[in-house]
Formats: C-alpha cells, sequence, structure tokens
C-alpha cells in the first residue's frame, strides 16, 4: 500500500520526548474529548487518499495517454515519496515545527494537493485533449501538464507525511497525565480505535469512491477526496484550544544524522589500536563509555580533542555537529548492522507494489457478480486488506495455539522466521500471477482481443483473489515480523527508527521497482519486439514479468538467508535461550 500509516506515525510517538515540564500546564486541555476530532481527522484523510489510489493508473493512461511504462513510473516515485514523508515530516515536527502545526500543515497541503488534481479533471487546458476514435490519434501530454501532474502528486505525499508523522502520536500526547505519565489504558483503548478506524477506511474508500470514480466520471469520483479532506481539516482545527501542545525538541534522528557529520569532520583523525587511549564523550550517569570496535570510523564522532573548546564550561557539548555521544556513535552502528537484513525486504515490497498491473488485469476480465452490478476494478486491492485481517486471527488463534498444544510447550516463530514466510508467501503469489495472467492472455487472443484495449475476457475476476489474498498474507507477515525485529534489536532510545525502517524499505523498494521495470520495458523491446509492459495487456506480456520478479524472489530467500546467519543471534534467540534454560 502506499501509504503505511500505522506504522510510520509511530515513529513520533516513540521518538525521544518532547515532554516539557510546562506542556500548556495541562490546564483542563487533552483527554479524550478530543479524541472524536483527532480520530475523525485521521479517518477522513485516509478516506480522501486511498480513494484516489486504485483507479489512478487508469486516469494516467486514459485521460494523459501515458503508456503504462511511464504511468506505472509515475506511480512508483509518487509512492516512494508518500513513504519517505512521514519520516521527515517527524524529523520536522520533533525538531522544530511541533506536532499539532505539522498535523494542520499536512491536512492543508494535502488538501490542496486534492483540489489541483480535481482541477485537472474540469480545466480542459490542464490535461490533454480527448483521443480521436475514427483513426486512433491521442496527442501527448504537454510538459507544463505533466509538470502540473506532478505537483499535484508531490502537494499530496508532502501532506501525507505531515499527518502520518504526528496523528498518532499527537493523540497520545492527549492522554498524557500531568508530569508526563501515560494513562495505560487509555493508550491502549485509543490505539485499539485508532487502528480499527485506519482499516475501515480503506475498507470504505477502495469499494466505494473507486466505484462513483468507475460509474459518475473523474470530477465526481475525484470530488469526493476533496471533500473528506476539508471536513478532515476543519475537524481537526476546530478543536485547537483543547489540545496539549507539547513543544518541539531534538529528534533522535537528528542526532544520528550529527554522528555521521560529525565523524565526517574528523575523518583526518587517526585512531589509535587500543580505544582506552582516547577521551571520548558520554553522558553523565548509566552510559557506554568507549566505543565498540566495530565501525571504528564513526568512534571519531565522540573523541574529544580539546576539552576547552569541545565543551562548556558545565560539561556540554558547545557543538553537537562536531562532537557526539559515545552512545549515539553505538545507536548508529546498531542501525548500520541490520541493513543486510533489511535490504532482503526490498524484493518482497516490489512484489506488493504491483497493483497497478492488478487493475489492468481486473479492468480486462468479467466483474459482473448478479444482473445489475459490475465491481470496479480498483476496488479488488480491498481483498488485500481483508487478508491482512484475516491472517492475523488465523496466525494468532489457530496456528500457535494449535501448534502449542501439538508440540506440548507454548510455540513462538522467530521474527526471522516470519520475515522468511512472507518472503516464501510473496514468490508464491509472483507464481500464482504469472500463471493466472498466461491463462487471460491466452483466452484474450483466442477470443480475438489481442489489439482490443478495452476488451473483457470470458474469465471471472475471482481467479485474481488468490494472489490478492497471498500479497496481503505476505506483506502482514514481513511487516509485522520487521518492526518487531527493529524495535527488539534495537535499544530503547532508538524506537523512533525502528518504527520507520520498514516503510523506508518500501519507499525505496518503489525506486528499485520503478528501475527494474524500465529495463525490462528496454530490453523486451529489443530487435522491435513488443514490450512485455504495453499498455494493451493484451499485447504485452505481464506473465514473463511476473516471472522475472519470481526469480529475483527466489534469488532473495538465498540472500536473505546468508544475512541472516551472518546477523547471528539476535537479542530475540537470546531471551528465548535463557527462557528455555529456565524452563529445564
Amino acid at each position: 500500500m502506499m501509504e503505511n500509516s500505522a506504522d510510520a506515525e509511530r515513529e513520533s510517538l516513540i521518538t525521544k520526548p518532547l515532554l516539557n515540564d510546562d506542556h500548556d500546564g495541562f490546564s483542563g486541555k487533552g483527554g479524550f474529548r478530543t479524541m472524536p476530532f483527532i480520530l475523525a481527522n485521521e479517518s477522513l484523510a485516509q478516506v480522501a487518499s486511498y480513494g484516489l489510489q486504485p483507479n489512478m493508473i487508469l486516469y494516467l493512461t486514459r485521460e494523459y495517454h501515458l503508456n503504462m511504462a511511464t504511468g506505472s513510473n509515475i506511480l512508483f516515485l509518487w509512492s516512494a515519496a508518500t513513504n519517505l514523508m512521514p519520516l521527515l515530516g517527524a524529523i520536522v515536527a520533533d525538531s522544530f515545527l511541533g506536532r499539532f502545526r505539522m498535523i494542520l500543515f499536512g491536512c492543508v497541503i494535502s488538501l490542496l494537493g486534492m483540489a489541483l488534481l480535481w482541477l485537472t479533471t474540469m480545466i480542459p487546458q490542464a490535461k490533454p485533449p480527448p483521443c480521436y476514435e475514427s483513426n486512433n490519434n491521442c496527442s501527448s501530454a504537454t510538459s507544463l501538464q505533466l509538470f502540473l501532474l506532478c505537483c499535484c502528486f508531490g502537494l499530496l505525499s508532502i501532506g501525507g507525511g505531515g499527518i502520518g508523522s504526528s496523528s498518532l502520536a499527537f493523540g497520545a500526547d492527549q492522554l498524557r497525565r500531568a508530569g508526563g505519565q501515560n494513562n495505560g489504558w487509555a493508550l491502549e483503548c485509543y490505539f485499539s480505535w485508532y487502528y480499527a478506524l485506519c482499516t475501515i477506511s480503506i475498507l470504505i474508500a477502495l469499494p466505494c469512491i473507486v466505484y462513483v470514480q468507475e460509474n459518475l466520471g473523474w470530477q465526481v469520483g475525484f470530488g469526493i477526496p476533496v471533500m473528506l479532506m476539508l471536513l478532515s481539516t476543519l475537524s481537526f482545527s476546530l478543536a485547537s484550544h483543547l489540545y496539549v501542545k507539547l513543544k518541539a525538541k531534538s529528534s533522535l534522528i537528528v542526532e544520528m544524522l550529527q554522528v555521521a557529520v560529525a565523524s565526517y569532520r574528523k575523518r583526518h583523525i587517526e585512531l589509535p589500536t587500543e580505544s582506552s587511549k582516547m577521551l571520548y564523550h558520554h553522558h553523565r550517569g548509566p552510559s557506554i563509555c568507549l566505543p565498540s570496535e566495530k565501525l571504528r570510523f564513526l568512534n571519531k564522532a565522540c573523541i574529544i580533542i580539546d576539552p576547552e573548546k569541545d565543551l562548556t564550561t558545565d560539561g556540554r557539548v558547545a557543538d553537537p555537529w562536531s562532537l557526539c555521544t559515545v552512545n549515539q556513535v553505538e545507536d548508529l552502528k546498531s542501525i548500520l548492522k541490520v541493513i543486510p537484513l533489511w535490504s532482503t525486504g526490498m524484493i518482497m515490497s516490489i512484489n506488493v507494489s504491483q497493483g497497478s498491473f492488478s487493475v489492468l488485469q481486473a479492468k480486462s476480465m468479467n466483474r459482473k457478480f448478479g444482473p445489475n452490478f459490475e465491481m470496479p476494478a480498483g476496488s479488488f486491492g480491498m481483498f488485500t486488506v481483508v487478508s491482512a485481517v484475516l491472517w492475523i486471527a488465523l496466525y494468532q488463534q489457530i496456528f500457535l495455539p494449535v501448534a502449542s498444544r501439538i508440540m506440548g510447550r507454548p510455540v513462538h516463530l522467530s521474527t526471522r522466521k516470519r520475515m522468511g514466510i512472507g518472503m516464501a508467501l510473496s514468490f508464491v503469489c509472483m507464481i500464482v500471477t504469472a500463471t493466472v495472467e498466461a491463462k487471460r492472455r491466452s483466452l484474450a487472443i483466442r477470443e480475438g482481443y489481442s489489439d482490443d484495449l478495452d476488451a473483457v475476457v470470458d474469465m471471472s475476476v475471482l481467479w485474481l483473489l488468490p494472489q490478492y489474498f497471498l500479497i496481503g498474507a505476505a506483506e502482514t507477515a514481513s511487516a509485522i515480523a520487521q518492526n518487531e525485529f527493529y524495535y527488539s534489536e534495537f535499544p530503547r532510545s532508538m524506537s523512533s527508527i525502528s518504527s520507520t525502517l520498514f516503510s523506508l524499505g518500501v519507499s525505496a523498494a518503489n525506486l528499485v521497482a520503478s528501475f527494474l521495470m524500465n529495463a525490462i520495458d528496454k530490453l523486451s523491446k529489443l530487435g522491435g519486439k513488443e514490450s512485455w509492459i504495453e499498455t494493451n495487456i493484451n499485447k504485452g506480456h505481464y506473465d514473463y514479468y511476473y516471472w522475472v520478479l519470481a526469480g529475483l524472489s527466489v534469488l532473495n530467500m538465498i540472500y536473505f538467508l546468508i544475512c541472516s546467519k551472518a546477523y547471528g543471534p539476535s537479542k530475540e534467540d537470546e531471551k528465548e535461550t535463557t527462557f528455555r534454560e529456565d524452563d529445564n
């Protein structure tokens, strides 16, 4: 999915505390009375955002006359930006603006982006003229028209990042007691409602707004998200006087950047063989006094060269971009350690990101249910959400209890095993998708539809359900396992970064997916042949494209096993070993 909002938003909740002793005094502010406004803001924004995504490839190919490769490239880049922006939004919110201003900024920018996108459906000059059906002559979009379109996507990504970086955490801020203590029961209740409403929002957006776009046109279909986003902005801003607005402080992510900058500035310093011979800066109280020997070049960031220049009279750092603590250095090292394992999740995310192609498949198949209802092609993405819910329920309520009963002891699959399961499921999904597409394409050619872009073959769209359920289960298994792995491996002070790594992986995967699709498109056209990724899905060979992804998935699983072995025992493994020894 384009917006991994639930995971991305956690980052700002567990960043380095923003609490200040005054925090507006909590003088009658905050509490449950603010929840309807905050939850309404997020729910309406989710419905508006997700309602625009499924059919966007059809809007680009039909209205802007873009070929499949170009349209998919734009959507890949949009998805990459959308998954990256919550991290940047969290940095800005934590360090400068604060969460309230960041959410309000995100709402206004999202509203502006949706309004501009809506205007492209009504202003004739904003997009190319319609094709002439007599000779199939279509004018290409001008550079200015494409620039305006990309501006709309950019504003949507920036706005979504502003909301997604702070919404969940801002709601939790309202439930803190004076003194900064959490109300555990209230937070649990809030989180439950928050995640439930996010899921419900997706299930409403995919069938309902997509249906309107298919049957009432783009003007109405894009106008509804604008109205929803306007209501979202109003619902949030009307309760401004009720909110607890915590002051911004430095983010842990900024501190990681400081380590990189400080080590670069001191790159000419020679490190001794023994770390004990150097003077290192560290916090007072419990802290790491000496840096580890791994990735030693980063140790330069915490070396005190001249105490009089590097430190103030009270022992504080004079310039945090030139001198960091040992703890900061070790925190950054722990991130670098997991990067190889983190990179193994990209291929699975690439497999998940092929939603535009699935919409084309569904569009060319029989989607009628009963005499009067035809399900929109873009609505089938809702089955990935249904699959996610089913996977969690089956795993927690059936698989683990049954396995525990059979083994005679509590059974728990480690995070890395579950990551592997997610990769295996995505591999199976690519095989199923390639097989179904080969069957669909063969039937289309046999029925004489090879040159008909809008033809509907005599094949039920229900053939696509297995791939939707498989990819939904794969994404859920991998996402939960990755987030849990990062959270358990990093120190508590780094919880903010651990919660952003998955969304960063999705962002990077979309960039790789764009590069991969371009490469396959160019290679498959060599010798004057038809591209595998033709806009006319009946002429292309999307089945071959999926087989390539299946092959890459196999190589990625081998790479995952190598990285997992090289990583060594995790903290989770050590706890499991200790538990079994105590049990014996």
